[in-house]
């Protein structure tokens, strides 16, 4: 991993960096990349959070800018959450907005000299900025979505995480995990008995959450421990590595 220079610790979710921190990290590198956390505001069952996602894309955003000269952005808090509508507490833009609000980042970030842009995707629902990505590229711009299929098969191996990714959907082994590394003290009592599986949800994108499970979950959070957390995201900042090569390629 590169050095990442000074950095001051997190306020909770938020980078705490003052202009002048930000301002000498850039002028170490010689292509500036900043990383944006985007998650979600939805149900994840009566254990975890609303913010569930959004803590994700966080942990992983931090291991990242723990081990790279990267420009850490605060999260973007709620996204395309709609297939989850039927829980209170629930909150959605849509896809059009979310399209829009990540492209005027990068735009911004563009005009300050943070010429590449990396994604910290943490709810699959996002399926957008996909999209985003694709077409900043299409236009010669330096975007990327993290983590990829291939970093999560990575990582659910070196963590031994044993529920599929199938299977592993929501509120399951994988996010119950990294929040008890992360933040242990926001996982409420009940994952140990709340597993649920349902692998057959063709239809999930016109019927909702709701069709496929009461409680909110599908997965099996039981199998949740802190230390399957810590691997998972060890394995992410390893992985972001050849990522940052490519993003940085040839501005030497």
């Amino acid at each position: 991993m590169s050095g990442s220079g000074a950095r001051t610790a997190a306020y909770g979710s938020l980078p705490a960096d003052t202009t002048e921190e930000v301002r000498t990290r850039g002028a170490g590198v010689s292509t500036q990349v900043a990383v944006l956390p985007v998650g979600s505001f939805e149900q994840h069952g009566p254990y975890l959070p609303l913010a569930t996602d959004t803590l994700v894309a966080c942990a992983v955003a931090r291991e990242i800018a723990a081990g790279y000269p990267v420009h850490l952005l605060p999260p973007v808090t709620v996204s395309c959450s709609h297939e989850h509508a039927a829980w209170p507490g629930t909150v959605s833009i849509s896809a059009v907005t979310l399209h829009a609000v990540v492209k005027d980042i990068a735009d911004s970030l563009r005009r300050s000299g943070v010429e590449a842009l990396v994604v910290v995707n943490g709810h699959g629902g996002n399926y957008v900025l996909g999209n985003v990505v694709q077409e900043a590229s299409a236009r010669g711009e330096r975007l990327a979505l993290y983590p990829a299929v291939e970093d999560w098969e990575a990582a659910l191996v070196r963590a031994g995480v044993e529920t599929s990714a199938l299977t592993d959907m929501h509120a399951g082994e994988i996010e119950t995990s990294i929040l008890l590394h992360a933040h242990p003290e926001l996982v409420r009592p009940g994952y140990e008995s709340a597993d649920f599986t349902a692998d057959d949800r063709r239809h999930l994108l016109t019927l909702g959450m709701s069709a496929y499970t009461e409680s909110g979950v599908i997965g099996r959070p039981s199998l949740g421990s802190a230390e399957k957390g810590k691997e998972l995201l060890a394995s992410f900042a390893d992985s972001f590595g050849a990522l940052f090569e490519l993003l940085t390629a040839g501005r030497e």
